[in-house]
């Protein structure tokens, strides 16, 4: 899901570099102590889990916990986001420095998307995670779709779509699982704060 560098224009990367850090400083102030060890403990995670690839209809995928995440830290999910794209693009190429901040929309939105489901009221955990998980990463799939539609890059585009519908549905199912076993081990981490 990550957009490389070359792809879009580069006034689209110049936007999303400034609107990315924009959020990044408004969801990232303030931080309080207790928050950076869930705030490091995810982007780890979330490293961690993106490094591991599994085929899927033709091409390599691979899990971004971005529901999860949203879930779990809330509007600090995007600096987190933000941070973990930064290095998968220095280490591994994954996406492009130029395209960091378009990368870092598309998926903090996800995450962003995330929270907000997770907070609805009157729904059982397991139906606000999986729901939570499925958007997380069914949106920015969506998002990088239509970017690449709208800057006439390449074809092929339901075919992207397919295949990160079958992934948000395994991080929705993820999603669902980890807030059910989080409530019952330590609920505090699932209450708003």
């Amino acid at each position: 899901m990550h957009i490389a560098d070359g792809i879009l224009p580069p006034a689209w990367c110049i936007a999303g570099h400034a609107l990315s850090l924009g959020a990044v400083a408004l969801l990232g102030r303030r931080v309080e102590p207790w928050e950076v060890a869930r705030m490091g403990m995810l982007s780890a995670t979330s490293f961690v889990v993106s490094m591991i690839h599994f085929p899927l209809l033709g091409t390599s995928v691979h899990l971004g916990l971005f529901g999860l995440t949203g879930v779990l830290l809330g509007g600090r999910a995007f600096p987190v986001i933000f941070t973990t794209l930064l290095f998968q693009a220095l280490l591994f190429q994954h996406g492009g420095l130029l395209a960091l901040g378009v990368n870092a929309l598309n998926m903090g939105l996800g995450a962003l998307a995330a929270s907000f489901l997770w907070k609805t009221p009157g729904l059982p955990d397991a139906v606000r995670g999986a729901a939570a998980g499925f958007v997380g990463t069914y949106l920015p799939a969506l998002l990088m779709v239509g970017e690449f539609q709208a800057a006439g890059y390449g074809k092929g585009f339901a075919a992207i779509a397919a295949v990160y519908l079958a992934v948000a549905m395994v991080e929705g199912a993820l999603t669902a699982t980890a807030v059910t076993f989080v409530r019952q081990a330590k609920p505090a981490l699932l209450e708003s704060r």
